[in-house]
This record gives structure tokens, C-alpha cells and sequence, in this order.
């Protein structure tokens, strides 16, 4: 980094062993994004007078070529944030995910989320507790217990379907692992 690392106390007093830490996790920081030109950390301890124990939030600033990241992590419900290192790790972990997002950005790999698996119900055995999906790629074997919300028997042979396929064929064929009515 071209500036030193800042870290603040806030609300409490300064903890060398909670600033050893945040050293220790910029250290990893730096291994994912070797371009951050700054780090500015605060460690706040929120008052709850009324509540028992106290929740520590910590905001990470972290200056980069292009476009600075803003992370703060803490919350009124999130009661492991009492603990302040656990904080510290999720405001880390937070601002680690920023930036392998912004590196896979920067180069051009964009994540690949797949369209889900789409096909209508071409038979049914209600008998025996199966059907399958017709998809362009093929039939899809089911079991009842594959059907969402135990809806095997509100199905009817050409429903629309979302489905989850097993990336592994069996020895009957493709089957899914999950069979959803489509709206």
C-alpha cells in the first residue's frame, strides 16, 4: 500500500491484540488486491444501554485505482458480533469478496449463472410415485419426493416445471434432484 494502514477505536479503548488482527487480515487483504493504494479501519463499539451485551461494527475504507470500496459489517440481530474479532473476520471476509468481484470485473471473467433447467411434465405414475420431464435435451426421471413442497400429486402432465438435474447420470438416465410448478 502506498499509505500506512489506519485503524481507529471508537466508543472504546484502542486493543493491541484487536489491532494485531487487523493487521494480520489486511496482510491476506493485500494478497488478493496488490493495488490498494489505502485502508482506513474503524472499530466501533455500539451503545446498547438497554440491551445486554454490546455489538462492535467494523467499517473498512479501502482506496483503490478507479473506485474506492466502502465495507460495514454489523447488525442489531448479528449477536456474534459481540465479539468484536468476529467482526473484524466478517468485515474482512466482506471486503475479500468485494474485491475478488472487482477483479473478475477489472479482467473480463464475469460470473456464469445458468438458466435454470426448464421442461413440462410428460407422465406421471402416481402408482409407483414418478414421472418425467420433457426437456429439449431429453426426459428427466423424478421421484415424489423430488417435488417441492410434497406437491407430487397436484401435478398434472403438461405443467410447466423449474428443475435441478443431478449432474451425474444414473442408470436409468438424467434425474432431478428438484421439480418446481412454474407459475
Amino acid at each position: 500500500m502506498e499509505k500506512p494502514l489506519e485503524i481507529r477505536f471508537h466508543r472504546m479503548d484502542p486493543s493491541p491484540a484487536v489491532e494485531a488482527r487487523i493487521r494480520e487480515k489486511m496482510a491476506a487483504l493485500e494478497q488478493v488486491a496488490p493495488r490498494l493504494i489505502s485502508c482506513r479501519v474503524v472499530v466501533e463499539k455500539e451503545d446498547r444501554s438497554q440491551q445486554k451485551g454490546n455489538l462492535f461494527r467494523v467499517k473498512l475504507d479501502l482506496g483503490m485505482p478507479g473506485k474506492d470500496i466502502a465495507v460495514s459489517r454489523a447488525g442489531p440481530k448479528d449477536h456474534a458480533h459481540e465479539d468484536v474479532y468476529v467482526a473484524v473476520r466478517d468485515a474482512f471476509a466482506a471486503a475479500r469478496r468485494q474485491l475478488k468481484d472487482r477483479n473478475r470485473q477489472m479482467t473480463g471473467e464475469v460470473k456464469h449463472h445458468e438458466e435454470p433447467f426448464t421442461g413440462t411434465v410428460a407422465r406421471l405414475f402416481p402408482e409407483s410415485g414418478h414421472g418425467f420431464v420433457e426437456t429439449p435435451a431429453g426426459d428427466v426421471y423424478f421421484h415424489r419426493n423430488a417435488v417441492v413442497n410434497d406437491g407430487f400429486f397436484r401435478l398434472e402432465v403438461g405443467q410447466p416445471v423449474r428443475l435441478e438435474v443431478a449432474e451425474d447420470e444414473s442408470a436409468k438416465g438424467w434425474q432431478a434432484t428438484t421439480v418446481a410448478p412454474m407459475a
